[in-house]
């Protein structure tokens, strides 16, 4: 997979927040989830597009009624713009290469423009003040600007210059 080779990994799709993401997709049972569905699942619009330093964390409820919550939106965000460009490069996510539990083998995320300006708003908010997000209280200020530095160049592959 083009991701898991540049982005997936330490920073990207490597907390708790990326596997409620990835359980989350594996969990909707369907091949195709625009993002338009995923933000309306979790909530996103709550935070009127503040994926630095929402109010409230993002959350959906599971199929048996539990609520599954990410805390950091950034990590939400960044991941998802991950996925994207990997669908983007190959056309769909390999769920196995993700090491997702789920019977699909490909799962895609169609996105319309309204909602590629959200991630590509968000990436920028990011890009230009890592230390002004919710994770400088829990990350080193070194791996914040590192990973501020592979969401610029993860940007710019998803949505040119």
């Amino acid at each position: 997979m083009y991701i898991t080779e540049r982005y997936w990994g330490e920073y990207l799709g490597g907390t708790d927040d990326s596997l409620t993401l990835l359980d989350y997709l594996a969990a909707k049972g369907k091949e195709v989830i625009p993002l338009g569905e995923i933000f309306a699942d979790f909530g996103a619009e709550r935070l009127e597009g503040d994926f630095q330093c929402p109010r409230e964390s993002l959350v959906y409820e599971d199929d048996q009624g539990y609520e599954m919550a990410i805390d950091c939106a950034v990590d939400f965000i960044t991941d998802l713009a991950a996925l994207l460009l990997e669908c983007k490069v190959s056309g769909s996510l390999d769920t196995a290469g993700l090491e997702m539990d789920t019977d699909l083998e490909t799962i895609r995320i169609p996105a319309g423009e309204e909602e590629l300006a959200v991630v590509r708003d968000a990436l920028d908010a990011f890009v230009a003040d890592p230390l002004g997000c919710s994770l400088a209280d829990l990350v080193p200020e070194e791996d914040l600007r590192e990973m501020a530095a592979l969401c610029g160049e993860l940007r710019k592959e998803l949505f040119g210059a």
